[in-house]
């Protein structure tokens, strides 16, 4: 964060200075957690459900934080630090994140969609930054809080920026694009992920393309060019989309499969013909590298420096990542999150990996609503047809991937809990065996990934 006195920061949230006086050093980083203070920060009470940072105050500032925002005024104000009254510390967040992100002239490129969202970020900023120096959402920080902390993170040495957004309730898109106001919109696709809340797919359309509001003049949309209901969007802006169909921009013409080593795809667009080679598993990672391809060109970026950084991608966290064990054992560990579209991918991946053995540790999916029961039937069905040799279902939705298997002529395992599925999937890892891990990030199956990759002798 480039430094910003106190001043700067009432005017920029609203809000009144409680103890002005002279010579208070400037700020340069913004904590909301009490726990993880960086010395001379300043402290932001967040309020959630279950607690108020308001109450981590006094804490804050005893640890080294040089002042606070506060829509509750402490009893006692302590003449070291700084106070700044506002109406609504989140509120003050956003408006401080906004003014924030107003002193650069960069190019933002902001990113959302059902499945996807985190790869499509992390394919546009290796592109970008084998021409620029980029900075991008850290992890999936996405939301309210995440999302402005990655804007104070900008700082004067960066040449572009791409920005998570996430949701899963209508208004949250609009809120978070008020702060990062992009020059270039991103949709990776609309699915059934948070169709609990929204109710319908074209409820989902209708969130996600909040985004638009806050696209400056003169903006990009690039949209999923293979979607249906994306294909219903029209903006007023330049528009690309990107996919296979006849109507893309920017179109995938053709696509090698080599399992887990990754595709070979050909990537036409109005201007160039690019062969790229993306080091990661799955098909859908040629939407990811189109879309890519676009922004890459929207910015000038050279055709060797495209290319280069298709080539330097990398998964984020447990994003399909593929662990290598010894005795040709491979962990793809996708776990991170999970809904009906990824978890398809998942197992299509899996289905064409080239071992001796396949097995799917399938667990529960989250926010689908009235698609609860069908959805996780659906997929332990898919498991069997794509002749995965064992699903392992863990969880107590996950019943329904077990019945949908079994149903489906497959072999099946179901555990209640991760701690009773443990010795079995130890066992079930034997020589020449890839193992898929996916469940909704609520079931916690990064743990599993860990231990079996602690007992595994990672290559």
């Amino acid at each position: 964060m480039e430094p910003m006195t106190v001043g700067q920061l009432a005017a920029a949230v609203d809000g009144v200075w409680l103890n002005p006086r002279e010579d208070v050093p400037a700020v340069t980083a913004v904590c909301t957690d009490s726990r993880k203070l960086v010395p001379g920060c300043l402290f932001l009470p967040w309020v959630g459900e279950r607690f108020d940072g308001h109450d981590f105050i006094e804490n804050a500032l005893e640890e080294g934080a040089a002042g606070c925002l506060c829509a509750k005024v402490p009893p006692v104000l302590r003449e070291d630090r700084f106070y700044i009254q506002v109406r609504d510390t989140r509120l003050a967040f956003r408006d401080l994140a906004s003014a924030y992100r107003d002193q650069f002239a960069l190019p933002i490129i902001q990113v959302t969609g059902s499945v996807g969202k985190t790869t499509t970020k992390e394919m546009i900023a290796a592109v970008l930054g084998a021409g620029r120096r980029v900075w991008k959402t850290p992890g999936n920080y996405n939301n309210d809080v995440g999302v402005p902390l990655t804007l104070l993170d900008l700082s004067r040495e960066h040449q572009a920026a791409v920005v998570e957004t996430g949701m899963n309730h209508a208004g949250e898109i609009d809120y978070l694009s008020a702060m990062v106001k992009p020059d270039i919109a991103v949709i990776s696709n609309i699915g059934d992920a948070h169709i609990e809340y929204l109710g319908s797919r074209e409820g989902i359309l209708k969130a996600k393309c909040e985004i638009f509001r806050h696209l400056k003049p003169g903006g990009l949309a690039v949209l999923n060019g293979d979607d249906a209901l994306l294909d219903t969007v029209d903006v007023p802006f330049r528009t690309i989309r990107c996919g296979k169909s006849g109507h893309c921009q920017t179109r995938i013409a053709e696509i090698t499969d080599r399992g887990v080593e990754g595709i070979r795809c050909i990537v036409e667009t109005e201007q160039d013909r690019y062969f790229l080679d993306i080091p990661a598993p799955g098909e859908h990672m040629a939407y990811a590298a189109a879309i890519a391809v676009t922004v890459g060109e929207a910015l000038g970026l050279s055709r060797e420096e495209i290319i280069r950084g298709v080539g330097s991608y990398t998964p984020a966290g447990s994003r399909m990542r593929v662990v290598r064990l010894s005795g040709r054992r491979i962990l793809l560990d996708d776990c991170y999150n999970a809904n009906p579209q990824s978890v398809a991918a998942a197992l299509e991946i899996l289905a064409r990996t080239n071992c001796d053995k396949r097995v799917a540790v399938l667990g529960d999916m989250g926010e689908l609503g009235d698609l609860v029961d069908r959805a996780h039937y659906n997929m332990g069905a898919l498991a069997a047809m794509l002749g995965i040799d064992l699903v392992v279902a863990i969880g107590e939705k996950a019943a329904l991937i077990a019945d949908g298997a079994a149903q489906s002529g497959g072999s099946v395992l179901h555990f209640q809990t991760k701690e009773e599925a443990l010795p079995e999937l130890r066992r079930q890892l034997g020589n020449s065996t890839a193992m898929l891990v996916k469940a909704s990030h609520a079931m916690g199956f990064g743990q599993l990934v860990d231990r079996l990759r602690e007992e595994g002798n990672e290559l």
